[in-house]
């Protein structure tokens, strides 16, 4: 009574609760290797029964049983033929698939024993001893052979609980033992039947029978695969049905186990076997294209250890068994989505182009490592040795690195042993001068936790930032000043967007190392060039600023940005002056002289707000003022600015004026437009 109230209990709470669905989880290839166990453990019980041998006569199969089912020759007259009348019944429902044919099947193979037996002749009782028809049930004959006689024996005045209270580690086992079928047999009826079940409704039926079974002094109960398969595939899947079997079990409780003694043995037993085999089909041969190789092997264990052992432990051996397949399997799947030189992933800031030529150069030196999945110690080996390979020696000599950005974005989490090899590899990079960016993750991420836990963070050569974007500007940002700052000669002072400063080791000098000598010379080929062309006589406003906005994108002769100066006025905004909102209507055109402007692009809903920023020698708002349309972001002030605006009054009293001059302009705004959003396209392409 007490196992049967506890287990009701734990079965009522866990549907209560809606635990079931937990249950959903549970290795789909689990449940049928459990399955395939089952049908295993029917095909053995099949021989047991119909040689009339012990249930644990192949528990588990020796070579002395084996040789007896083999070798003798009235074992084989037992359970040969119902093995040849299970393949025969699934011969026939191979061509008619009706659900009367099973039930009919059965039908008559009793009725044509009985006529071999009234032809022949034979004896009930020979055939009983050996072993043709079930034994008769033996008893008393008192009161304690009916259904009733098992309520007999209790005796409330005898119940002693200091012996009950003792016996409560075995009645948790058997708790145990009793809600793990459940949860293993409804969803692998599921899976057989191929219905949805909910599991929380099974639970709660499961406490309510096994509450009332403990309350009417009977033993706990639960759902039994094989019997609800069985009832199923005859076509029992309705209330009529259930209403049906109810009765037919009242009246056999009424009348007693009698009638079983005269049904023949081999009926059982073609009847078992033919359960075993279709779930062994249905677990072996109708997966063998369905599942990986790796899954397939958990099913067939499954199989073996239950046969060998016992249910529970085929249960956990497979788990363990997924669990090692689950870790090989994630090992050979690749961690690292991309890997490329920074050239390929220049941020978002818009620049003058003598500062992108300079950039796109001196970027060789960056490596972006894009990272996908779980990094865990079974897939950052290859990480590990992706990293370790950018500074050995032969790639070093080749093509030195002074960044390695690390992107998580796509990363859901980050063990201790990937962490740790993170902290080794960092020593490694650190040691060759490198500087480790991890971006993509937040400090207070569950990755940005797991790489703080090692304390790789708080290393001085490593940085963190939330989007690849971002780091990849801070890079940028520390290319050019390093250019900057070793120009002892030039003091014009350059503005930089982002908002944290860097100052390593290499803005010192630009000499001596392979690193420091390539950008030295990618400086002088680009923005050495710039400056020279703002030292020439003609150093006035706004004529500098065109000059440094447009002098690249065409050969135009210096006279024409003095003319087409005058249409410009000055203006300057301070730090957070919002110059338009999305959506406003244009009023013109803007060239930076200084100053960083922030323009946020929102595409969809769905998607993340994508920033740009915009430093002096660059336009803003040129294509909507062009084209009449809408703006199509939102532009703040980031540092104090000064602009040059040209109004589309302006714009209109050029085309009227000078219309040669009009055209060339636009001719200009539209190819650094197009530059412009070639590389925002290209920086969003690379996230």
């Amino acid at each position: 009574m007490l196992s049967s109230i506890l287990t009701g209990l734990t079965f009522f709470l866990l549907g209560y609760l809606r635990l079931g669905v937990l249950i959903g989880f549970f290795p789909r290839h689990i449940l049928v290797g459990c399955i395939g166990g089952v049908g295993v453990f029917l095909i053995l019980t099949g021989l047991t029964v119909s040689t009339r041998l012990s249930s644990d006569a192949l528990d588990p199969p020796t070579l002395e049983t084996l040789r007896y089912f083999i070798l003798n020759t009235h074992a084989l007259a037992q359970w040969v033929p119902p093995l040849i009348l299970a393949v025969l019944l699934r011969v026939i429902t191979m061509r008619w698939k009706h659900q009367l044919v099973f039930p009919i099947y059965f039908m008559i193979i009793p009725v044509v024993f009985y006529v071999v037996v009234a032809a022949a002749q034979l004896n009930l009782g020979s055939l009983r001893r050996d072993g043709w028809l079930f034994d008769m049930a033996k008893g008393t004959g008192g009161s304690e052979d009916r259904w009733y006689g098992f309520h007999s024996y209790l005796d409330l005045g005898l119940i002693r609980f200091t012996p009950l209270w003792t016996t409560l580690p075995i009645q948790f086992a058997l708790l145990f033992f009793n809600i793990l079928h459940p949860p293993l047999n409804v969803p692998a009826l599921s899976v057989s039947l191929d219905v949805d079940i909910d599991t929380n409704k099974e639970l709660l039926s499961h406490g309510y029978s096994n509450i009332l079974a403990g309350l009417l002094g009977t033993v706990p109960n639960y759902l039994v695969y094989v019997n609800t398969l069985l009832f199923y595939r005859v076509g029992g899947g309705t209330r009529i049905a259930g209403f049906l079997l109810a009765v037919a079990t009242f009246i056999l409780l009424m009348i007693g186990t009698g009638p079983i003694a005269y049904i023949p043995v081999m009926v059982v037993s073609a009847l078992i076997f033919v359960l075993g085999m279709d779930l062994v089909k249905e677990a072996l041969w109708d997966t063998r294209h369905r599942v990986s190789r790796m899954e397939y092997i958990t099913i067939v264990s499954i199989m073996v250890t239950m046969t060998a052992w016992d249910f529970v432990i085929g249960v956990l051996f497979g788990i363990i068994v997924s669990c090692f397949f689950f870790v090989v399997q994630n090992s050979q799947r690749r961690s690292i989505r991309a890997c490329y030189a920074g050239e390929s992933a220049i941020s978002t800031v818009r620049r003058p182009a003598a500062h992108r030529a300079y950039i796109r150069e001196v970027s060789k030196q960056t490596r972006v490592l894009r990272l996908q999945g779980f990094l865990f110690f079974g897939t950052i080996t290859h990480v590990e040795e992706t990293l370790r390979n950018i500074v050995e020696d032969a790639p070093w000599r080749r093509n030195p690195v002074r960044f390695v950005v690390v992107d998580l974005s796509l990363v859901v989490g980050v063990d201790m042993s990937a962490a740790e090899a993170f902290v080794r590899v960092q020593r490694l990079l650190a040691a060759k001068g490198v500087v480790l960016v991890f971006c993509g993750v937040t400090a207070d991420s569950p990755c940005g936790k797991a790489l703080s836990s090692v304390g790789i963070l708080q290393e001085p050569s490593v940085e963190l930032f939330e989007t690849l974007n971002d780091a990849m500007e801070w890079t940028e940002n520390a290319y050019l000043r390093a250019w900057f700052r070793a120009q002892k000669s030039w003091t014009t002072p350059i503005t930089l967007p982002g908002h944290r400063d860097t100052t390593l080791s290499f803005d010192e000098a630009l000499t001596g190392s392979p690193r420091q000598m390539q950008l030295r010379d990618v400086g002088e080929r680009t923005i050495a060039g710039e400056f020279l062309d703002k030292d020439s006589d003609n150093s006035s406003e706004p004529y500098n600023t065109l000059l440094n906005a447009f002098s690249s994108y065409h050969d135009v002769d210096q006279n024409t940005f003095k003319q087409i100066a005058p249409y410009f006025e000055r203006f300057t905004f301070p730090d957070g002056f919002v110059l338009w909102e999305n959506n406003d209507t244009p009023d013109g055109l803007y060239i930076i002289e200084s100053g960083i402007l922030r323009a946020s692009y929102k595409f969809a809903e769905h998607s993340p707000v994508i920033e740009e920023s915009m430093v002096s020698g660059t336009l803003a708002g040129e294509l909507s003022a062009l084209s009449g349309m809408p703006r199509n972001a939102r532009v703040v002030v980031e540092q104090q600015a000064v602009l040059w605006k040209l109004s589309l009054e302006n714009m209109r009293r050029m085309e009227a004026e000078r219309p040669h001059l009009a055209q060339i302009f636009v001719q200009l705004v539209l190819k650094a437009a197009k530059v412009d959003t070639d590389i925002l396209l290209a920086a969003l392409a690379t996230r």
